[in-house]
């Protein structure tokens, strides 16, 4: 892997991910999904919503770099309440 930069950060960015698909695997085995209709004005899955929140944490992150620009903490959070919020009642 010595051609590849990797950092702490990006590692832990893809670990994470891994991380969480991997417990929404044993997640889907143990309770398979089922539409849901929440605030988002479709009919979404756990995957759907794990998906749109991947999604929607890269605009985040986008549009703070665009208009505040510097460290990169307050977009993360932001992000992170966005996830929990769209996973739960999305």
């Amino acid at each position: 892997m010595s051609w590849m930069a990797w950092t702490l950060p990006t590692a832990l960015f893809f670990s994470a991910i891994g991380l969480a698909l991997l417990i929404l695997t044993v997640f889907e085995l143990r309770s398979p999904t089922r539409l849901a209709k929440g605030f988002l004005p479709m009919q979404t899955t756990r995957g759907d919503r794990f998906f749109i929140s991947l999604l929607s944490a890269a605009f985040i992150h986008l549009l703070w770099l665009g208009t505040l620009g510097g460290a990169l903490w307050g977009a993360s959070l932001l992000a992170v309440l966005w996830a929990v919020l769209l996973m739960r009642w999305g």
